[in-house]
């Protein structure tokens, strides 16, 4: 891909990597840094998450004074800050890159690259999209935010992870363009549920109207990637028992930023606010670790023993 950094350009500035993070985004993430010849460090306080990548350590064993660049790809905005705290802001030297894959809320964004900023290092937020599998072939795509000269710095190792790669603009628009991206994921997933209950409750073929919606305007990337029907779609997360793609308690996190990002910007988002709601619910009374897409099972309705429908 034109402007792509090679391996070798990359192994010649002598840039090593400390990767936070392994879970189902981070693990392929890394692997596919170090597939590509890079010097790429897994660190987690997880040891589970440490057995997703070969030589993985905990922050306290890392080297992280040798690193020139740093990833963090985790939950929460609060482990965000607390990775930075505890651990980076501390060890990495002057001039070094930071980039935070995680997706969370504007306001911590822009706090953690102003605390980066007063010790000389150069900070980017930079969430991703397009699921586990996208992360382990660098097919991401990534909205990112941060000033000019730090983007230029971080762009080599942002290319190698995704195939498209847009600068927003300042500090935290990364993260505001995400809460934005994964609203509109929320409302389709939404749509696309209901309207394949809806098809079942009226008895449909609902491979036949898998057909339908996939040529025609219902089209979308959640239709086609996240059909809620098992067996429909072989590669679907509803196909392989709903296992995720991307959890419903992500996809609820994910939708309560949104939420927080337009009450901060005054700009009411009523149909965000109820996907949020939704996937909230369905997460706390199941635990959310299911694809987002088995909220499908929350919305069929079946019969109960009288013969009335019920839900």
């Amino acid at each position: 891909m034109p402007g792509r950094w090679s391996a070798t350009e990359f192994e010649e500035s002598m840039t090593r990597i400390a990767f936070f993070g392994l879970g189902a985004m981070g693990a392929p993430m890394a692997s596919h840094l170090a597939a590509s010849g890079l010097d790429v460090t897994g660190v987690d306080v997880d040891p589970d998450a440490r057995s997703r990548f070969s030589g993985a350590v905990s922050p306290a064993e890392a080297e992280l004074g040798a690193a020139d660049l740093f990833i963090t790809m985790l939950p929460e905005g609060e482990n965000v800050r607390d990775a930075y705290e505890r651990w980076i802001l501390g060890a990495a030297h002057a001039g070094a890159v930071l980039i935070d894959c995680s997706t969370i809320d504007v306001e911590t964004a822009r706090s953690l690259n102003a605390a980066a900023s007063k010790r000389g290092l150069n900070q980017v937020d930079a969430p991703v999209s397009g699921g586990p599998e996208a992360a382990g072939s660098g097919g991401l795509s990534l909205m990112v935010g941060g000033r000019d000269a730090d983007v230029a710095l971080a762009r080599p190792v942002l290319v190698a992870l995704g195939a498209k790669i847009t600068h927003f603009g300042a500090p935290g628009s990364g993260q505001a363009a995400k809460a934005c991206h994964n609203m509109i994921c929320g409302i389709t997933a939404m749509a696309v549920l209901e309207g394949f209950a809806l098809a079942e409750a009226l008895g449909l073929d609902l491979a036949q109207f898998y057909q339908l919606c996939a040529g025609a305007a219902a089209q979308s990337w959640t239709l086609e990637n996240r059909c809620p029907i098992p067996g429909v779609v072989p590669e679907a997360p509803a196909s392989k028992g709903y296992a995720p793609g991307f959890a419903a308690r992500l996809m609820a996190k994910d939708l309560r930023l949104a939420q927080a990002a337009s009450e901060a910007a005054r700009q009411p988002a009523p149909f965000g606010a109820e996907a949020a709601r939704a996937f909230s619910a369905f997460a706390e009374a199941t635990g959310g670790n299911l694809d987002f897409s088995s909220y499908y099972t929350r919305l069929r309705v079946q019969p109960d023993d009288t013969g009335n429908d019920r839900q």
